[in-house]
């Protein structure tokens, strides 16, 4: 598991991100909608079940889960970052939701019964956790006989320009490293086998997995780079200590590289691939 250190700083990294979430909410579930529905036709939740929606950032889809678990049934919203739940507490009550319970809980250490739980959902997040084995452990654990876990992590570099142009400018000019083999990372559960691997090791039964294609959509080059600064919890913070000046020079060659996408309303639909895995 992750030292205390390394929990605390995740902390406040995804809390310091969670106002942009709450932001961009509507276009990220939007940009996302494909990943979704595949983890929720997977998991199948039925009326009456409980689901736990793991590392939920702003909620948007265990808000979904909880229209298909009816009144009998209860969603349980949770993220490590106290900011990103109460955002989600905040967006589900707009929607009028009152079978959906919220939490602040460690992935890798689930305050939660043994066998309490009848499906997890888990998307864009088991990759960046510092022990995603504990987490999946930890799943396995909580979950009933017969339950499923489906969550998702992204490919590559090369199926993701969405986000991996984005930091590409950064490491050209020095202000970021390449991320050491093993590290937590956008893409380090890139590998169908790494997956399948650490899946199996929880205890759970060999995977199904399945690339899902979709374009993530920036309206615009202000969407693309607010997208950078208001949620990109690694170049976020690097943006925001830069003079006027040098920051401007950035935005510029960031969104020069996003060129050849540019479509003709001036919108940047940008390839994405998604590792989308169902194991029980």
């Amino acid at each position: 598991m992750g030292n205390d250190d390394d929990q605390e700083n995740g902390r406040r990294i995804w809390g310091r991100v969670a106002p942009g979430y709450a932001a961009k909410h509507r276009t990220g579930e939007a940009n996302f909608a494909a990943v979704s529905d595949w983890l929720i036709d997977r998991a199948d939740p039925e009326p009456g079940q409980v689901v736990l929606d793991l590392a939920a950032g702003a909620g948007g889809l265990g808000h979904r889960v909880a229209n298909l678990v009816g009144p009998d049934g209860r969603v349980i919203s949770t993220d490590f970052a106290s900011e990103m739940v109460e955002i989600a507490q905040r967006l589900g009550a707009e929607q009028g939701l009152d079978n959906v319970e919220y939490r602040t809980l460690d992935a890798e250490q689930m305050e939660l019964d043994t066998a309490s739980i009848d499906a997890i959902l888990c998307r864009s997040a088991l990759m960046v956790m510092p022990d995603p084995g504990a987490a999946l452990s930890e799943a396995r654990r909580v979950l009933r006989p017969g339950g499923s876990l489906a969550f998702s992590t992204f490919t590559t570099p090369e199926a993701n320009p969405w986000v991996a142009l984005q930091g590409r400018t950064f490491l050209r000019r020095g202000l970021i490293s390449p991320p050491e083999p093993g590290a937590p990372g956008m893409f380090s559960m890139g590998d169908p086998d790494r997956v399948r691997e650490l899946v199996t090791g929880a205890g759970f039964d060999d995977p199904e997995i399945e690339a899902v294609k979709f374009d993530f959509r920036f309206d615009d080059a202000d969407h693309i780079w607010s997208t950078i600064v208001d949620i990109n919890a690694l170049l976020g913070p690097i943006v925001k200590a830069m003079p006027p000046g040098e920051r401007a020079e950035i935005r510029t060659a960031v969104i020069e590289g996003f060129a050849d996408f540019r479509a003709n309303d001036g919108s940047y639909p940008v390839p994405a691939e998604a590792q989308a895995v169902l194991a029980r």
